[in-house]
């Protein structure tokens, strides 16, 4: 597939994504900060941006998810969230190919789920860039 967006001077850890996580007492931040953890985690192939404002996980130079804190809400997105199977129908969204799960203070949210999505963004992103 060549029309994979991708992004310039990804880096292994972006000290910049570290100051977003440390640098304020934002609970929403810290929120995520567990999730954007398992991204990195995924492979020797993961490499980071802080791009638009918030932490993007990328293979490579391609970004597959992020994720990001509101002022009543966070984020963990997905930039082929469209094509993804999400069968716990966690995702929203009507854009053409991005999409996001919302975190909300004291909603319940299915952790296996999410965490799936999570794995199955790296597994399809890799698969398209071959």
């Amino acid at each position: 597939m060549n029309d994979i967006f991708r992004l310039n001077d990804t880096q292994r850890r972006d000290p910049r994504i570290e100051e977003w996580f440390t640098g304020h007492a934002d609970p929403l931040r810290h929120s995520v900060q567990h999730w954007f953890e398992r991204m990195r985690g995924l492979g020797p192939d993961v490499r980071e941006i802080f791009h638009d404002g918030c932490p993007v996980a990328c293979v490579q130079d391609a970004p597959f998810a992020y994720v990001n804190a509101f002022k009543a809400h966070a984020s963990v997105g997905f930039f082929y969230g469209a094509m993804l199977r999400d069968p716990a129908e966690l995702l929203q969204g009507a854009g053409q190919r991005m999409r996001h799960v919302k975190l909300r203070p004291g909603e319940e949210i299915n952790l296996t789920a999410l965490d799936a999505l999570i794995l199955v963004a790296y597994h399809d992103l890799r698969r398209r860039l071959g």
